[in-house]
């Protein structure tokens, strides 16, 4: 969908918050792209066969030939790392003396796993979670999935004292910087990028979700949002089918005051939206208000994912249309390929870290915008060259599936064996916790 014409600002931005548009304004800059005509990054298509061999050799050594075996790319993978704890944990609900019946058990599954993927922002090279119960230490989105399970278990999000399994309005708002480090175990010697971003975001989804009570009830929880999505689904015989659109307008409208305020277009905050130089320098676009805006809402694409799974194996739903999601622009997606080469930054494009000698700029940088916008449109890509060397279709695997067994882990391994000594990514990004 181009939304070329006669359209007013207020439907540019309501525009900008839809699924269709991160396509379409990225392909905008992959058009760029393949011109050669972009200010940071060069695009080498011949380097896509090198990522696809090495997805494929990651997906056939994991899975032998069961690629059906794949699970979604969700937050469930982060939070069972070596070992099960989402359904233990909800065995655990049914356990007490006061067992949940079905539409609270997925309220309360919905309750963690928004937290936790509003947690999962880049947690930096040097930190780790050490978990007691196992005595293993975890980083990155393992350590930060395992600890706000640990989290959610121990009422950290909850205002009820004896009704610890939930996330709600008040709850949020007593979260500081200073409780966040102390449950991450954030130390001067194990530091944590972004403490502060993730306790701002968390409290102002407290805010959020108080003032959405059309999608999360007068009690401001997450899980609330059930009744609005049973209110615009459909019953299919016995099985209740719920359009993903539903899911994300649920998302984009009601969780859009916890972000903090980047881009607005007519009065409205965007969210993960943000300015592409290389649009409004080219012909690409019309030269009017707006046009050099891309959308990418990772953290609520990532909700999504997430929340997906949750719909369809703890209240036994069916998600329709997922054809509209996107991979998600992130640093193992976007890292995967400036790794293999499809990526090239131009010559002295960015500055360098001293200590790292890689290329180091905020997420508000222009390069950034150009790099994520790049990484939706080359997920497609290399999702339909696996698919075409394995002889699937998108039905037999789905591009949740090739995210999780092949483009973010292996954006993970080739970082690890080029960067051994920090398995980051080839362009270091100041996160504030928000974003990546």
């Amino acid at each position: 969908m181009n939304i070329a014409g006669n359209i007013t600002l207020e439907q540019k931005a309501e525009y900008l918050r839809t699924l269709p548009a991160i396509r379409e304004r990225c392909q905008r800059v992959f058009e760029l792209a393949k011109e050669g005509n972009l200010q940071y990054f060069d695009y080498h298509p011949e380097k896509e066969v090198d990522v696809t061999a090495f997805c494929v050799e990651i997906m056939k050594r994991d899975y032998g030939s069961d690629f059906s075996s794949i699970k979604p790319h969700s937050r469930w993978r982060h939070m069972d790392a070596y070992v099960g704890r989402v359904l233990p944990i909800i065995a655990k609900w049914f356990a007490r003396a006061d067992p949940p019946d079905q539409r609270e058990e997925i309220r309360r599954t919905v309750d963690l796993f928004v937290v936790s993927v509003l947690l999962d922002a880049g947690a930096g090279n040097d930190w780790t979670y050490h978990e007691k119960s196992s005595g293993k230490k975890f980083t990155r989105s393992e350590g930060l999935g395992i600890a706000s399970i640990h989290m959610f278990d121990e009422g950290f999000f909850s205002s009820i004292a004896n009704q610890p399994f939930r996330a709600d309005a008040d709850g949020l708002a007593k979260i500081t910087s200073e409780r966040v480090a102390t449950a991450f175990q954030v130390t001067s010697s194990n530091p944590m990028v972004g403490v502060d971003g993730r306790a701002n975001l968390l409290s102002s989804l407290g805010k959020a979700l108080k003032a959405s009570p059309e999608y999360f009830g007068e009690d401001g929880r997450p899980g609330n949002m059930i009744d609005f999505l049973e209110a615009n689904s459909r019953m299919d015989g016995s099985k209740r089918v719920v359009p993903v659109s539903a899911i994300w307008k649920c998302l984009i409208d009601g969780l859009n005051p916890i972000w903090p305020s980047r881009a607005r277009l007519a009065g409205v905050s965007l969210g993960d939206v943000w300015p592409c130089s290389a649009l409004k320098s080219s012909n690409a676009a019309p030269d009017s208000e707006g046009d050099d805006l891309v959308p990418f809402h990772k953290l609520t694409m990532w909700i999504t994912y997430s929340l997906i799974e949750v719909f369809e194996r703890v209240a036994n739903w069916k998600v329709e249309g997922l054809e509209d999601l996107t991979g998600l622009p992130e640093y193992r997606n976007g890292g995967l390929l400036v790794d293999f080469g499809v990526l090239t930054l131009k010559p002295a494009a960015l500055p360098v870290d001293s200590r790292s000698g890689l290329p180091s700029v905020p997420t508000s940088h222009p390069a950034i915008a150009e790099w994520r916008a790049l990484t939706v449109v080359e997920l497609d890509r290399i999702a339909d060259l696996i698919r075409e060397n394995l002889g699937l279709t998108a039905a037999q695997l789905t591009l949740a599936q090739i995210l999780e067994g092949a483009t973010w882990k292996g954006g993970r391994e080739i970082a690890k064996q080029k960067r051994p000594d920090t398995g980051g990514p080839p362009i270091e990004i100041e996160s504030d916790g928000t974003v990546f």
